[in-house]
């Protein structure tokens, strides 16, 4: 498995090589690209995994980004939550639940006031029966969480938290999941913009040239 101590991981995940000229504009900015490699190993590679285990991890991460549209991004983590313990056999059944939660977003219902105007409806995901046999209520219940943070975070409430409880979620795992969730969109969201940053530097350079 890869070393996240000795990989950056959004350079992995960007395609940045050494050299680049990508690398260089990421260079200039060292602490918060050494802040973002601190948070995934803290993340993912922890000396403590706690409450929430590699596999629960590696699988929210793959769900968040395939519901992202992130296919490169998606398949890292699914390719880590099948080398991870007792993962192998939930890949499959995550990638159904995957295509089954993708939507567009946000949306969701504002409290009652004069932003209830931007009220906007929109899928409310639930695990299907079969892919709840395979992954579990545990980790149902995470995703069902995981989905409603990304597209309908203005829906959040008390109830919410409470049917992570309900399936075994500890106060400081629902933290953890929180976090989980905050920097796959952060990372993804960077990941994004490193590679159209990179598409269009070749294009910048041959502009350079022939302006000269």
């Amino acid at each position: 498995m890869m070393s996240a101590e000795t990989t950056d991981i959004i350079d992995l995940l960007a395609g940045i090589e050494p050299g680049s000229s990508l690398n260089g504009i990421r260079a200039r900015r060292l602490q918060a690209r050494e802040n973002a490699q601190k948070s995934y190993i803290a993340l993912f590679e922890p000396a403590d995994f706690g409450d929430v285990t590699a596999t629960e991890r590696y699988a929210v991460a793959a769900f968040v980004a395939g519901v992202h549209q992130e296919p490169a991004t998606a398949a890292f983590y699914l390719a880590r939550l099948a080398e991870a313990a007792n993962g192998s056999g939930l890949v499959e059944a995550l990638k159904v639940e995957i295509g089954r939660a993708r939507t567009e977003g946000p949306y969701g219902a504002f409290p009652a006031g004069p932003l209830s105007v931007e009220d906007k409806a929109g899928l409310i995901y639930r695990m299907a029966g079969d892919g709840r046999e395979v992954l579990g209520a545990r980790l149902a219940a995470a995703l069902e969480h995981a989905h409603l943070l990304v597209f309908r975070p203005r829906d959040a409430a008390p109830a919410a938290m409470q049917a992570l409880l309900d399936a075994g979620w500890s106060t400081t795992a629902i933290v953890t999941l929180s976090q989980l969730v905050s920097f796959l969109s952060f990372q993804i969201r960077v990941v994004a913009g490193l590679r159209t940053l990179g598409a269009s530097l070749p294009s910048q350079a041959n502009a350079a040239v022939k302006a000269s």
